[in-house]
C-alpha cells in the first residue's frame, strides 16, 4: 500500500503516524528529519528482537550492540522495578538529553519505554515502532505512558508524546495467532465507538483479517490510527472526549488486576470488557438489544478467551473502583447509544454493574475458552 503520514496534535507539537507496509526499511530517513542525535537507543522485547531485530537495525542504522535494551514484555513486568533497570542501562550506555530512544514492541514495552523517556533526564526524544496490532492501532499514538502499581493499571505515568511512529503492517505477520486475534480488540472498540461502517466491514470480512490479510489490514490500520488521532487530538490528556477510548477498559482492566496481569493480554481483557460494557448498556437502557447483540457476535469471532475468573464480585468491584475514570470514588463508565457513537455515563446504579459482573462469565460461557 501507499505510505499515509497521519498527523497528531499534542502539547509539545504535531507529530507523524507514518503507516505502510515496508515503512521500517525507510526508518533512518524519517528519523533524520528530526533532526541530529547523540546516540540512539533501543528497548524491546527478546522474542521482538528475535523477530525483526536484523530489520530494525537496517533500517535505523544502530551499530552498537549495547545501544539496545532487552525487558520482558508481559504485563507483569509492567512497574517501576522495570522503569529503574531500564533507566540505569541508559546510564551505563551514555544516554544523555540529546539520546533518541526507540520503542520497538507491543503496547507494554511502548508504556514504559515512553515513560522512562518521560522522566529520564527530565525527558529525551522518543520514537514508536508498534509490532502488534495494539500497538499499531492504539498504544503507540497520544502519548500515554505508564506503568502498573499492585493496586491497578497504569496508575503511575505521564503524557508525553512521541517525535514519530512508524508502523508497518508487515511486522503483524510474525505475530503468535492468540497476540494478533488479542489485538483485534482494539479494532473493534474503535468501530463501536466511532465508525459504524468499519464495524460493517469486519462482520463481513472477519475471517480475511483473521488471515491477516494485505488488503484487509492496509484497510484497517491507517483507518484505526485517523480514528485514534483524532480523538486525541482533540482531548489529549483525557479530560473529556478522549475517555471514549476506554469502552471496556474498566472491566478489562479490574479483570487483569484481579488476575494480577498473568491470565489475559490486553486485548482479550478488552475483548470481555466490550461484552460486559455492552450488556451494562443494556441493562441501563442505553444500549439497544440488536446492537449489543451484534458487539457480542463480532467479539466472539476473535476467538476463544481465557475464562472469566472465579473471584467474588466485590473484588472486581474494588478493583474497578481505582479506575482512572472514577470520580468522589462512583464508577464511570464508557457505554455506545449505538454503534459508532459513544459516551462516558455518571451514576450507573452499582446493582446494574453487579448483576453484569454476576451474570457475565455465564452469558458468555459458550464463547469459547484458552487457559493462560
Amino acid at each position: 500500500m501507499k505510505t499515509k503520514r497521519i498527523f497528531v496534535q499534542s502539547a509539545a507539537g504535531p507529530y507523524p503516524v507514518v503507516c505502510g507496509a515496508g515503512v521500517l526499511r525507510h526508518a533512518a530517513r524519517e528519523i533524520g528529519k528530526l533532526g541530529k542525535f547523540s546516540n540512539v537507543h533501543v528497548v524491546s522485547s527478546a522474542k521482538v528482537w528475535r523477530a525483526i531485530g536484523r530489520r530494525v537495525r537496517r533500517g535505523v542504522g544502530i551499530e552498537n550492540r549495547g545501544a539496545v535494551h532487552l525487558m520482558n514484555d508481559r504485563e507483569a513486568a509492567k512497574n517501576l522495578r522495570t522503569v529503574e533497570w531500564l533507566a540505569r542501562g541508559l546510564v551505563k550506555g551514555g544516554a544523555d538529553r540529546k539520546s533518541l530512544l526507540i520503542a520497538v514492541g507491543g503496547g507494554v514495552v511502548g508504556d514504559v519505554a515512553g515513560f522512562v523517556a518521560a522522566s529520564y533526564l527530565r525527558g529525551v526524544a522518543l520514537v514508536h515502532v508498534p509490532t502488534t496490532v495494539v500497538a499499531q492501532v492504539d498504544s503507540s499514538i497520544g502519548g500515554k505512558t505508564g506503568v502498573n502499581l499492585p493496586e491497578g493499571k497504569n496508575l503511575i505515568g505521564a503524557f508525553y508524546p512521541p517525535r514519530l511512529v512508524l508502523s508497518d503492517p508487515e511486522v503483524l505477520r510474525t505475530l503468535p495467532e492468540r497476540e494478533f486475534r488479542g489485538g483485534l480488540a482494539e479494532i473493534i472498540k474503535h468501530a463501536v465507538i466511532a465508525d459504524a461502517e468499519m464495524f460493517a466491514y469486519l462482520e463481513k470480512n472477519m475471517e480475511r483479517v483473521e488471515r491477516r490479510d494485505r488488503e484487509a489490514l492496509d484497510y484497517l490500520i491507517p483507518r484505526n490510527v485517523a480514528i485514534k488521532a483524532r480523538v486525541v487530538t482533540r482531548d489529549e490528556r483525557e479530560s473529556g472526549l478522549r475517555e471514549i477510548l476506554n469502552f471496556g477498559h474498566t472491566f478489562a482492566h479490574a479483570l487483569e488486576s484481579v488476575t494480577h496481569y498473568k491470565r489475559y493480554q490486553h486485548g482479550e481483557a478488552v475483548a470481555w470488557g466490550m461484552m460486559a460494557a455492552a450488556l451494562l448498556g443494556h441493562e441501563t437502557g442505553v444500549t439497544r438489544a440488536d446492537a449489543v447483540s451484534r458487539i457480542v457476535s463480532l467479539v466472539r469471532r476473535m476467538g476463544p478467551l481465557p475464562a472469566w475468573p472465579r473471584v467474588p464480585v466485590r473484588a472486581l468491584l474494588a478493583a474497578m473502583r481505582t479506575d482512572k475514570k472514577t470520580r468522589d470514588g462512583k464508577l464511570r463508565f464508557v457505554l455506545t447509544p449505538r454503534i459508532g457513537k459513544a459516551a462516558s455515563y455518571d451514576g450507573v446504579p452499582l446493582a446494574a454493574v453487579e448483576r453484569v459482573l454476576r451474570f457475565a462469565p455465564h452469558f458468555f460461557c459458550d464463547s469459547g475458552h484458552v487457559h493462560a
